[in-house]
């Protein structure tokens, strides 16, 4: 039996080929119609099903055509205004949500809510916080309460962490498995960092790892997770950040763990880099760039000013700079010109004319300049390390 989703996901299917705008004529599809087929497509792509997203292209272009035609009397059909709404919340056109609101009539409730979504689409969230501020998402039936959860937890995750978490929560738990619950999770891992709660950000990290891994947003996801780690990295156990990890690929894995590595040996955090190099070097088998040099880099950037910084230096030349990224062979050179400096011999100060100052101990001359040479190594290093660190922000 056909349900009026498949017979309006056939319909525009024959529109998407045939190259046909629906419209508002009689019989054509209504914007609810439209945007509820967008939402399926919108799923799919959270699914990892990444042929969909030309799908979703042409979809926004023909919902935001049906919108443009719509009349007051479409929208006197309320399904119509959550579609607008949801379209919208979806990354509709900023003039075809403002031109369709200005022609509404609407109460305080409903004018809120445009507001809010108008000025979250457009960027000034200024004007999405004090209109959501008044909003209550639960007031509204589910499926746009889930978008609008979402979007008020964003936009008031600076003043208020804690509410917007709690919103982000409501929001995937209203529209399981879709994008909405993607966006969310994502959203949470990284507010969960910033508010140092190492329980909820592992959860939340997990259910990703779990759920959405083949999403197209997924490496915005690993960028959050590697600098949660790297933030709460006192409060986190080893093995439940593996045991999330364990739900990737081999290949984003490593990926990972490399990517841990390098901001970890930019904060000397030996701890971490000791764990995440030797899951990225576990992680090679069966991969491509079984000779990838990364994790050698990160791992030798930690003993560069140490004892064994000759053997350091030696690892360090043998790299293959050219299977490295434009920042890792800068980190590269200023890594081995850091270790040649410390290795380099010392010569003693020649000692100043007879009776202008008192003599000194040339070995001691000697351990003087030594120390100093490491100091400015170190302090060098340190001056890199910082500039890599802004430049990873």
């Amino acid at each position: 039996m056909k349900t009026p989703l498949t017979v309006s996901l056939a319909m525009l299917g024959l529109a998407l080929a045939c190259g046909v705008r629906p419209v508002a004529a009689e019989g054509g599809l209504q914007p609810y119609q439209m945007v509820r087929s967008l939402q399926l497509v919108q799923d799919r792509i959270a699914d990892g099903d990444h042929a969909a997203l030309p799908m979703q292209r042409k979809l926004l272009e023909l919902v935001d055509t049906r919108l443009r035609a719509a009349t007051n009397e479409d929208f006197a059909d309320r399904r119509n205004f959550q579609a607008l709404m949801i379209y919208a919340m979806s990354g509709g056109n900023p003039s075809t949500v403002a031109d369709s609101l200005a022609r509404l009539d609407m109460d305080e409730r409903d004018r809120a809510a445009g507001a809010g979504v108008l000025g979250y689409l457009t960027g000034d969230m200024a004007q999405a916080r004090a209109a959501m501020m008044t909003i209550d998402p639960t007031a509204q039936p589910p499926e746009l309460a889930a978008f609008l959860s979402l979007v008020k937890g964003s936009v008031i995750a600076g003043d208020s962490p804690s509410a917007a978490i709690l919103l982000l929560d409501r929001a995937r738990l209203l529209a399981p498995g879709t994008l909405v619950e993607e966006a969310a999770l994502r959203r949470t891992v990284s507010l969960a960092a910033t508010q140092r709660q190492p329980a909820k950000f592992m959860t939340a990290s997990e259910q990703y790892a779990r759920r959405f891994l083949r999403s197209p947003y997924a490496s915005q996801f690993a960028e959050a997770f590697v600098a949660g780690i790297i933030e709460l990295k006192r409060t986190l156990d080893l093995p439940r950040i593996e045991q999330t990890i364990a739900w990737m690929t081999v290949e984003q894995a490593r990926t990972i763990y490399l990517r841990l590595a390098r901001n970890a040996a930019i904060d000397g955090d030996a701890d971490i880099l000791e764990f995440a190099s030797r899951k990225a070097r576990e992680h090679r088998a069966g991969t491509v760039e079984q000779g990838d040099p990364r994790g050698d880099l990160y791992s030798s950037l930690s003993s560069v000013t140490s004892e064994t910084v000759e053997q350091t230096l030696e690892r360090l030349r043998a790299l293959d700079a050219s299977r490295l990224s434009g920042s890792d062979r800068a980190l590269l050179q200023a890594a081995k010109a850091i270790a040649a400096e410390v290795v380099a011999p010392v010569t003693a100060a020649v000692p100043p004319p007879s009776g202008l100052q008192p003599a000194r101990n040339p070995d001691a001359a000697v351990e003087e300049d030594g120390n100093a040479r490491v100091q400015s190594a170190r302090s060098r290093l340190d001056d890199i390390d910082k500039l890599l660190a802004e430049n990873e922000r």
